[in-house]
């Protein structure tokens, strides 16, 4: 039997997004790594049927398991700003598979130097193609701008775990693994704002309810790329906090001694198992799009948008990227 499909808004989410439970679903739904897989194909073919929903011309025959399997590719693969396709390797899909490869090694290899400073190296160059790819769309970043966020991240990460290493060479051996969170948490808190300074410069753009932009906010931009940092360390954390802790026990153990060589493919085994909680957690720990009273941008924007809207428009909404 053929449903009835006039009614159903394809953007509206399947879970209330003004919770934090139904936020965790929503990610679980697009960062799930298997869409990674999906044939370019089958995403062309998904976002053709996401248009063709929201114009509502969708084919005959059209199941609505159909369109949510579509959206969820859609939204794992394609900019929510821009509606291009991202890169691979910086979709939120990719966070899983990426990221527990690179955690997995920089918890291994810590040691030495070269090692630090090689994964290091790596995985900032990861992040800020995570970080570029993810960005607020409406503010462009020029190829300076990514240099230096690039550049300046990279060398915090660098120094900060070569300068931990030297100061825990004393210290308990459970205090030299948590050295690679220390430099990841620093080069979050240094990658993200310098990949998005423009917003910082210029403001973010904030519409109203209806997609009416109202102008751009630096303050807005503040609040948003703020709450993607402390999403991103909140992901790394659980692993990069407990997997050392408990390869510490392990690695004690006499079986475990007889296989050095499997200590680095079981990390990242693990790495992986905290991640795939641990990616759509933090992404849903703040909602995407953002809701700020109106009395906290910046006088002069408070004073436009009053002059032209009054008291009809008391909030405005942002997209605070990922």
């Amino acid at each position: 039997m053929e449903v009835d499909l006039s009614g159903f808004n394809i953007d509206a989410p399947r879970w209330d997004q003004s919770m934090f439970l139904g936020r965790v679903k929503h990610f679980f739904n697009i960062t799930d790594p298997r869409t990674v897989l999906v044939p370019e194909r089958e995403l062309d073919w998904a976002k053709l049927m996401v248009e063709k929903s929201r114009m509502g011309t969708v084919p005959p025959g059209t199941q609505v398991e159909q369109l949510l399997y579509a959206k969820k590719l859609y939204d794992s693969a394609f900019h929510p700003d821009t509606g291009e396709k991202m890169n691979v390797i910086g979709r939120m899909s990719f966070q899983v598979p990426g990221g527990m490869i690179l955690t997995g090694f920089m918890l291994q290899f810590y040691r030495t130097v070269p090692a630090v400073v090689f994964w290091q190296w790596v995985n900032q160059s990861f992040n800020a193609l995570v970080n570029y790819t993810n960005r607020n769309a409406a503010s462009p970043t020029s190829i300076r701008q990514m240099a230096l966020s690039y550049f300046t991240a990279t060398t915090t990460a660098v120094a900060t775990a070569v300068g931990m290493n030297t100061l825990t060479k004393r210290a308990p051996p459970l205090v030299g693994r948590w050295v690679p969170f220390a430099a990841v948490a620093a080069a979050n808190c240094v990658n993200i704002p310098m990949m998005r300074q423009q917003e910082l410069l210029q403001g973010i753009c904030v519409k109203a309810r209806d997609d009416t932009e109202l102008g751009h906010s630096r303050r807005a931009a503040a609040v948003g790329i703020t709450q993607v940092v402390i999403s991103r360390i909140t992901m790394a954390a659980p692993g990069m906090i407990l997997l050392p802790v408990l390869m510490e026990r392990l690695e004690k153990l006499h079986f475990m001694k007889k296989v050095k060589a499997l200590h680095a493919p079981l990390q990242v085994v693990l790495c992986g198992c905290f991640l795939i909680f641990m990616v759509p957690v933090a992404c849903g720990l703040f909602p995407q799009t953002c809701r700020l009273p109106v009395s906290f941008l910046e006088p002069e924007l408070q004073d436009t948008i009053r002059a032209t809207y009054g008291d009809r428009v008391a909030h405005v909404y942002f997209n605070k990227g990922l």
